[in-house]
């Protein structure tokens, strides 16, 4: 009988071999056109059905209950008969063994990860390299459309969470294959911890030209922040931001591209749309950033291209072939194949699909010469005519007020005020309580920058900031007001810097809380 070692060897290699293709086969995506990643989409989404048809044996009992036999799905039109799996319906209805491939517990390296909890239960997804190796991938993209120099000395910081969250761990591995196979890089993962950060950019930073900072995109800003307090001048880097957990507004954009003096806004600042359960899925690419500034200056297209008039989505694209998307009443599903197969899963996010001939045709109908916009911001050596995914900030992360939902972004888009730069981090925690009178009303907390205190003069003005904020973004809260009146003004409520009531310092900001 064959040593299970050297199975497992020569498995290995295999599945280096076949990433080693796949990697070749991406340095000729600008290439490929968007009929190509079409049929790539359906080949794959089909591929992952069958092989966790005939081989997961939680999949094939929940087939089996939904009465669906897999000889019956054929064609990608077949697969819309699929029913979606969710963590309620699937994962937490069967042992982790059969929702795994046969062996993929004891064959592989595996690394696991944790769902925030933020929705529920956490729930821990086992990985193979290959979720790393496919985000090398995406990161590698964006250091090549960066325009930053291989010979300069960079120094990578990962500030995202390092415990069981995905965000550094994914991050760092990332980097790493970066600077052992393409561009050579020094790597610290000081994780959110500011004080471990600034000690390092005091003690090394004047070794290195340019510089990465990777985080999620509250905890950036404040470290952009707090940078000349603690003796550290961004400017004097070439330098770029990987964001990722959720999204950010184009004034967000802009407010970092101020403070840190960079000067590209399509390929300095990237956001990522990733998740414990499938890694690194899709990122902001120089076209999608292009493309959501163009709709924001035309009505009309953002009615063309996105499903909410007053949301605004994260866009980006993804490679099919590592995780596909769809979009079926406004909820978006995904297929990939790792260790724990997921196919149409539904995420839990909202938003949309499109391809690049999609894209291309609204642009059109508009009357707007997409080829010409592209030429003008400079970025036609990176477009590529990958699929795009928009992504809402999660609808169960929300909060009403007489019938208006609340989303955070609403929110931040007040905070984000100029006048407000001074004295506000833009970090917040909110929710809709009742007083004596069992009446309703939204309540703010923001959280100060370090030194500042609060007076009455500041409290009104961040009071008819969010205030305008939300009537600029909610239609609903406008037609609030105009019949309430103040009966629906947001009651600020301010915190010191860092206050653990809020603000404590973890994987990922709360917006929403509950009472």
């Amino acid at each position: 009988m064959k040593d299970p070692r050297a199975k497992l060897a020569s498995s290995r290699r295999k599945k280096e071999v076949t990433l080693e293709r796949l990697s070749m086969f991406l340095e000729s995506r600008k290439t490929g056109k968007s009929s190509d990643w079409t049929r790539m989409q359906a080949d794959y989404m089909l591929d992952i059905f069958k092989n966790a048809a005939k081989h997961v044996p939680a999949y094939r009992s929940f087939l089996k209950e939904h009465g669906i036999l897999s000889k019956d799905i054929k064609t990608s039109t077949d697969f819309l008969r699929v029913p979606p799996i969710s963590k309620n319906n699937y994962l937490r209805k069967h042992s982790w063994e059969d929702l795994c491939l046969p062996g993929a517990l004891a064959a592989h390296p595996l690394v696991l990860t944790a769902t925030s909890g933020s929705t529920g239960k956490p729930f821990y997804f086992p990985r193979t390299t290959a979720i790393d190796e496919q985000s090398y991938i995406f990161h590698k993209t964006f250091l090549e459309n960066s325009g930053l120099d291989s010979a300069e000395p960079t120094l990578v910081l990962v500030a995202f969470g390092m415990g069981v969250w995905i965000g550094g761990l994914i991050t760092y591995e990332a980097f790493k294959r970066i600077s052992d196979r393409d561009f050579p890089l020094t790597i610290l993962t000081p994780g959110v911890n500011k004080k471990e950060i600034y000690d390092a950019l005091r003690e090394v930073g004047s070794q290195y030209t340019q510089l990465i900072l990777c985080g999620y995109p509250p905890f950036v800003k404040d470290i952009i922040d707090g940078g000349a307090g603690n003796g550290v001048n961004w400017k004097q880097y070439d330098m770029r931001i990987v964001c990722a957990a959720e999204g950010f507004s184009e004034d967000f954009r802009q407010y970092i591209m101020r403070k840190t003096g960079m000067k590209d806004s399509y390929r300095d600042i990237m956001n990522i749309y990733g998740s414990a359960d499938l890694g690194t899925m899709a990122t902001e690419t120089p076209i999608s950033i292009l493309v959501r500034e163009l709709s924001l200056k035309s009505p009309s297209l953002f009615a063309r291209l996105f499903s909410e008039a007053t949301r605004l989505p994260t866009l980006a694209q993804y490679i099919p072939s590592f995780v596909s998307f769809e979009s079926v009443d406004n909820r978006i599903y995904c297929t990939a194949g790792n260790a724990l197969p997921m196919i149409r899963y539904e995420i839990g996010d909202h938003g949309g699909v499109m391809t690049f001939a999609e894209l291309k045709s609204h642009f059109a109908a508009e009357g707007i010469d997409l080829k010409a916009e592209i030429k003008k911001a400079g970025i036609g050596d990176t477009i590529s005519e990958l699929p795009f995914v928009y992504i809402y900030e999660r609808a169960d992360l929300s909060t009403k007020l007489y019938g208006a939902i609340i989303y955070p972004e609403h929110v931040k888009h007040g905070l984000m005020h100029k006048e407000l730069e001074p004295f506000v981090t833009t970090k917040f925690t909110m929710f809709t309580k009742h007083d004596e009178k069992q009446d309703e009303y939204l309540e703010v907390n923001v959280e100060l920058k370090e030194k500042v205190t609060e007076s009455p003069e500041l409290l009104e003005k961040v009071t008819e900031c969010v205030m305008q904020g939300l009537m600029q973004k909610s239609a609903e809260h406008k037609n609030n007001v105009g019949a309430m009146g103040d009966k629906v003004r947001p009651r600020i409520v301010f915190w010191h810097h860092g206050h653990p009531e809020h603000f404590s310092l973890g994987s990922k900001h709360k917006w929403v809380k509950k009472v």
